[in-house]
């Protein structure tokens, strides 16, 4: 059978072959993970749909192919081969992307071993033994979970988050069939240094690829201004300290993120541009009601930003974990298209490693994006004294075709206010 390129998710219309996991004569079972493919979105693994033998590959690693080209030919078994394909055409030969057809989707696959001890579950359960038994491993009624994968099926993260006390994720689209737990490939970081006199050489491909193109598209597009304001979070750093108890009974790690997207929140709804995008081709503002914030990650392989759904309504317990959830799936390369997609506005927090402030770019087509720096001891004044607070630099970036800087100040002051003394936000 010939299978192409599947439509991997809204907006994706080709992907970049990372790694061959399979060759030519080499028999795969169904759902046995065949190539790893990368989209502007993510890597993620694309399994067989058959049991078979793998008769061609049409694309070399580093090679783009587009969704609905063919991606390769098995020869199911006991079938002979029929395929009539050709090879897709080498990068610098490709013609201008244009729309293709739908693609065959394979099925959602979780592969595992047989769970022979799986106890028995309503039909309308639809979760892999593997998961089934993590749930009671961790002690959760399965039956209660809801499930955010493919036809509403129960994956592992919506059994921790379960367990973590917070509800699961909205359900997610369709497109989530193609199972995202790619092996990360070989990063700048883990390169050594080359020695003395010699140069080295290192393909821009794969998530690095992907954001310098992101990064210059940007730059080039949005009208960059950034604002940076400081704020006295020693109230937040009282408040994070007297709940640090409840956290660890919780098994929560509590950093001030939560925080700052509580305190976000309010601002974002009293401003509405700054959680907007604009449409350059129908050159129309999109303000959004929903509050979904990425949180840009840094990892092994590059700069990741998950996405917390509808953040307006969550608690810091709820944010806390998941926070917590998406940064370790993006950090091991198994973050899902699905918590990628859909955000309105990005937070970068780079405080934990240091600096002053920073000018973030902008995460295009959103039109804001916050700077969250290192919190500080320093010597400020409060009335006629000076004291010791713990102070931060926030830096705020904004499409200046959009907002005007007035009103990216006059954001920025409420941030002040609800950081600064954070009980304000119960009337918020």
């Amino acid at each position: 059978m010939d299978f192409k390129l599947p439509d991997i998710g809204e907006g994706i219309h080709e992907g970049e072959i990372v790694k061959w996991l399979v060759k030519p004569g080499e028999k795969v079972a169904a759902d046995q993970p065949m190539v790893e493919v990368m989209t502007d979105k993510a890597t993620v693994e694309i399994p067989s749909p058959i049991n078979g033998t793998i008769d061609k590959v049409f694309a070399q690693e580093g090679e783009t192919l587009e969704v609905g080209k063919v991606l390769v030919v098995i020869k199911e078994e006991g079938k002979a081969s029929t395929s009539e394909a050709k090879p897709a055409p080498k990068p610098e030969e490709k013609k201008a992307v244009t729309a293709a057809p739908k693609a065959q989707v394979p099925r959602e696959v979780t592969p595992v071993a047989a769970d022979d001890d799986a106890e028995a579950l309503p039909f309308s359960v639809l979760a892999t033994p593997a998961t089934r038994k993590l749930a009671r491993d961790l002690e959760v009624d399965i039956r209660t979970v809801k499930g955010t994968g493919l036809h509403g099926r129960i994956t592992k993260e919506d059994v921790q988050m379960a367990h973590q006390g917070q509800e699961a994720a909205a359900p997610r689209s369709s497109h989530a069939a193609i199972s995202s737990t790619a092996v990360v490939p070989q990063t700048y970081q883990s390169v050594p240094a080359p020695q003395r006199g010699a140069l080295q050489v290192i393909p821009l491909r794969g998530v690095r690829k992907k954001i310098a193109e992101a990064m210059q598209h940007s730059k080039r597009t949005a009208a960059h201004f950034t604002y940076v304001e400081e704020v006295d979070m020693s109230a937040v750093v009282q408040l994070r300290a007297s709940v640090a108890e409840e956290a660890k009974r919780r098994e929560i790690k509590l950093s001030y993120l939560p925080f700052i997207i509580k305190a976000l929140i309010p601002c974002l709804q009293e401003f509405p541009y700054l959680n907007s995008s604009l449409n350059d081709e129908k050159e129309e503002i999109v303000l959004k009601g929903d509050y979904n914030i990425g949180i840009a990650t840094d990892t092994p392989n590059g700069l990741i930003v998950p996405v917390i759904k509808n953040a307006d309504q969550k608690n810091i317990w709820q944010l806390a974990t998941e926070i917590s959830v998406l940064a370790e799936k993006a950090r091991t390369g198994k973050i899902g298209l699905d918590d990628l997609k859909g955000g309105t506005f990005t937070i970068t927090n780079a405080g934990s490693i240091g600096g002053v402030f920073a000018t973030p770019v902008i995460n295009h087509p959103e039109v804001a994006i916050l700077g969250v720096n290192a919190i500080r001891k320093r010597p400020v004044v409060k009335g006629d004294q000076i004291a010791v607070a713990d102070m931060m630099f926030l830096s705020l970036s904004v499409d200046h075709r959009v907002v005007d800087g007035a009103d990216a100040a006059r954001f920025m002051n409420r941030m002040v206010f609800f950081l600064s003394e954070p009980t304000r936000l119960v009337f918020a």
